[in-house]
């Protein structure tokens, strides 16, 4: 089954489910998808109007960028189903002799760093796309500027949504240098990533007040 191309309602009750997937990852991939298609639907309501003609060039590469980014997101959801295959196996494995548990070790630490890609990406595809509806704050249609909070609210969920599928992943982890690497990589994104994403609802908050 590709979780990306079924119904909304199947989707939703599959997640419902008792099965492993779609889950967090899979889950926090969709939300970012449509995160960045809100900004991608902006770029569209201001792309050609007189009123932001000054942002006509840059409202076109963001749009451009929103477009790819949502592919990637699209494309994570079943990835993180695949790659979660592994691990759901390796959990399985027996444990009755030394050799046993020495296997069902490797093939765990091996099969977690697998688990813990596609979550890392959200991460980062997220950040990528706050970055693009912070520019859509000030340059995106204000009678648009609802959506870009939204699409904001919905990266923000993805990026904090993936990085929980990163830390319980990370925690089971034994390769030091590895953590420390995915660590140094993402809380940087994350502390920005949330502060931008506050900022950027609190000013569609403003200018929706005014």
């Amino acid at each position: 089954m590709k979780y990306a191309e079924v119904t909304c309602t199947k989707f939703v009750d599959e997640t419902f489910s008792k099965a492993p997937v779609p889950g967090g990852g899979g889950v926090a991939s969709l939300v970012g998808a449509l995160g960045v298609a809100l900004g991608g639907m902006v770029c569209n309501l201001t792309t050609g109007k007189k009123k932001y003609a000054q942002y006509e060039e840059d409202i076109q590469r963001i749009m451009k960028e929103a477009e790819g980014l949502k592919e990637t997101m699209m494309g994570m959801i079943d990835q993180d189903a695949e790659n979660f295959l592994p691990l759901s196996k390796a959990y399985g494995l027996p444990t009755s002799t030394e050799e046993e548990k020495e296997y069902k070790e490797k093939t765990m630490q091996a099969a977690l760093k697998v688990a813990i890609q596609v979550p890392v990406d959200i991460v980062k595809v997220s950040y990528k796309a706050i970055k693009l509806h912070q520019e859509l704050a000030d340059k995106g249609s204000k009678l648009a500027i609802s959506d870009v909070g939204c699409g904001v609210l919905c990266l923000k969920g993805a990026m904090m949504s993936g990085w929980l599928n990163v830390v319980i992943n990370l925690s089971s982890i034994h390769d030091e240098a590895y953590v420390a690497q995915i660590k140094d990589e993402l809380l940087p994104m994350l502390d920005e990533g949330q502060k931008i994403c506050d900022e950027v609802y609190e000013k569609v908050l403003n200018i929706l007040n005014s």
